[in-house]
């Protein structure tokens, strides 16, 4: 076997000093654009990796993101996102020579309580935040502490797109539905129902407010405030929950054309209730969809975890400095898609 490559050979297939790669693979914001492209592809083509140990003696730093790792949900479906989220992100890390510490907690103070032995014990030099929420203590504690942080998911209830002390990275929800409903309007659909979480999930609320702008646009369906109310049902998320807001939504609103979710875990629901003889449209595009065969809106996790990693190792460094002149935005918002299939051939009702 020969010998691994070093920074000098980086260096050299470069055309740069020894210097420059360093602050590539340990600041990089010092680095102008280009050169750090030469440099970060001669790693690539060498294959250089940094000793991990010797990088954090010298920079005294882990190279560690702590995560929590969230408990597996009851239907098993809905939480194979963040799952995928994970895994693109630590396989994302693992190419900018990061790793990724796994956690678990039982709340947001327990979570808390893991933040701070972690951080106390220098295990980690940021954290990622999963599942924001409402008045979110986490961030809170993360801000005051001066911790490096970016979430998954924006810091519902203030103004997230200008807020000077939170980086974050979401999907646009609201365009995901949106797209979802308007797909179905284009098919004649007209009474398109909504089964969504209950008001105050910052995520679901995101989401009710895409089917409701295309619902109302001037090429929606023509219907009044009032009809549009008894078309939409909320629910907890889970299959046999979304089989009975289904239920519930045709007593109380007669025909229904079709029918599109904040969550696949819903739309299944919804598709056992009907014996799948009206479109239904999910939300996230899980295993469970492609296998079934309904439609459902993708999130581009991929895209997600590289903004992730962007944030905190970027001109932010996790953390924003309201001193510093920092063109960089504070978050990426992602555009989901939808991915349309034909729907199920056969499905059991309940």
């Amino acid at each position: 076997m020969g010998n691994l490559p070093t920074v000098l050979d980086v260096a050299e297939a470069a055309g740069v000093s020894r210097q420059t790669v360093s602050n590539v693979l340990n600041a990089p914001s010092l680095v102008r654009p280009e050169t750090r492209e030469k440099v970060e592809a001669a790693i690539l083509d060498l294959g250089y990796r940094p000793h991990a140990s010797a990088r954090r003696l010298r920079t005294q730093k882990s190279s560690t993101i702590g995560i929590r790792l969230d408990p597996i949900t009851t239907d098993g479906i809905s939480g194979s996102i963040l799952d995928r989220f994970l895994h693109a992100l630590t396989e994302q890390a693992d190419r900018k020579n990061l790793r990724m510490l796994l956690f678990t907690a039982t709340g947001p103070d327990d979570e808390i309580a893991q933040f701070r032995r972690l951080s106390e014990g220098a295990d980690v030099d940021a954290f990622v935040l999963t599942s924001t929420f409402h008045g979110d203590p986490r961030t809170e504690w993360l801000i005051e502490n001066g911790q490096s942080f970016v979430t998954f998911g924006r810091p519902w209830g203030i103004d997230d797109m200008a807020d000077p002390e939170h980086l974050w990275v979401d999907v646009d929800g609201a365009a995901g539905l949106r797209d979802a409903t308007r797909h179905l309007l284009g098919t004649g659909a007209r009474r398109i129902g909504y089964l969504g979480w209950p008001e105050g999930s910052g995520t679901g609320d995101d989401r009710r407010r895409g089917w409701l702008q295309a619902m109302r646009a001037s090429d929606g369906s023509g219907l009044s405030d009032e009809q549009l109310a008894v078309l939409e049902v909320a629910a907890e998320d889970g299959v046999t929950f979304g089989a009975d807001a289904m239920r519930r939504l045709e007593q109380q609103a007669g025909v229904v054309d079709a029918v599109v979710c904040t969550s696949d875990s819903l739309a299944l629901g919804a598709l056992m209730a009907t014996g799948g003889r009206i479109p239904v449209i999910g939300y996230d595009n899980t295993p469970v969809a492609a296998s079934i065969g309904f439609s459902s809106v993708e999130q581009p996790l991929d895209e997600v975890a590289a903004g992730v990693l962007e944030l905190l190792t970027g001109a932010h460094g996790g953390r924003v400095h309201p001193e510093a002149a920092v063109s960089d935005p504070r978050h990426r918002l992602v555009a989901p898609r939808l991915v349309v299939r034909d729907g199920p051939s056969v499905i059991a009702g309940r």
